[in-house]
């Protein structure tokens, strides 16, 4: 058998499973995006129709969708560089040649990425309750007055992006201590030796030999912070004044509470897009610098 055509067969069994599982299933998300498909619909197939774009030209005429994205892009534009610099930072901090009890507080400091996200969330909510949230408690003891943490539009949004980043950081930590851990000590001892502080060694040389992976972390980060729904959904519901509906919070209830389904896939298909955008623009900027 030609080694190509070995390859092929070794390949097959995974490649029908994404494309039965993943490959089907966004081909048919694309097609519904080109129909009103509704409850008429799923009533009765004889009320579908092909509207084609018509679905992304209104979504682009509905104020609602962009205050969601507005929403979103607020929320990764604030909590990506503050996840990315409390991952980075508790990195530095676990690599640190003094620090002690290190698979502890790797452990520890990983647990948030693992548990439940609806179930810690929902505790947040109460931690962050205006009036028996222990937030509030322990500022009025400070003697600073109690914030509507989650009732306020001004405050909902960082609330949640402070949530987020404490969830996920976790993941992204490991990530660069990995990444820390493969520059050479060499580095290090030459720049002391030359009387670089230990500030001018994080500039230029943590720094730059963590560019590919600041890289990655970037891009796993944004696409993630993109599809923002679960906290929302439970902490907030988009309230206050819809100031935390995200993309996805808007497309959940275009789809299942409005039974769009035509216009939820098209929302979908939007945020792909935008998701694509970015990545794509911060690959080419990791080029520029020679970081892939």
């Amino acid at each position: 058998m030609k080694p190509s055509l070995a390859g092929w067969v070794f390949a097959a069994p995974a490649l029908l499973v994404i494309g039965l599982f993943f490959g089907l299933p966004v081909l048919s998300a694309l097609a519904l995006s080109l129909t009103d498909f509704d409850l008429y619909a799923l009533a009765d197939m004889g009320d579908l129709r092909f509207v084609a774009l018509d679905n992304y030209l209104e979504l682009l005429r509905t104020p609602m969708f962009w205050k969601a994205l507005w929403n979103t892009t607020y929320f990764v534009v604030v909590g990506v560089p503050l996840s990315i610099a409390v991952s980075l930072g508790a990195a530095l901090l676990l690599n640190a040649p003094a620090a002690r009890f290190r698979a502890l507080f790797r452990t520890a400091l990983f647990a948030p990425v693992v548990t439940t996200l609806v179930a810690v969330a929902v505790i947040w909510r109460y931690l962050f309750h205006t009036s028996y949230g222990l937030v509030n408690w322990a500022m009025g003891h400070a003697g600073i007055g109690p914030v509507d943490w989650l009732g306020d539009p001004r405050w909902a949004m960082p609330t949640i992006i402070l949530f987020a980043v404490w969830k996920n950081f976790g993941y992204n930590m490991v990530i660069f201590l990995a990444g820390l851990q493969a520059i050479p000590r060499d580095l290090y001892e030459a720049a002391r030796i030359d009387g670089a502080s230990r500030w001018k060694q994080f500039l230029h040389i943590t720094l730059p030999q963590l560019g590919p992976v600041l890289l990655v972390v970037g891009v796993i980060t944004v696409s993630g912070y993109f599809q923002l729904f679960a906290e929302p959904y439970v902490m907030t519901r988009g309230d206050p004044l819809q100031s935390t509906v995200s993309v996805l919070y808007f497309m959940f209830e275009e789809g299942f509470k409005w039974w769009n389904l035509g216009r939820a896939s098209a929302v979908a298909f939007l945020l792909f897009l935008i998701i694509l955008g970015v990545t794509t623009l911060l690959l080419r900027l990791g080029r520029r610098k020679e970081l892939v």
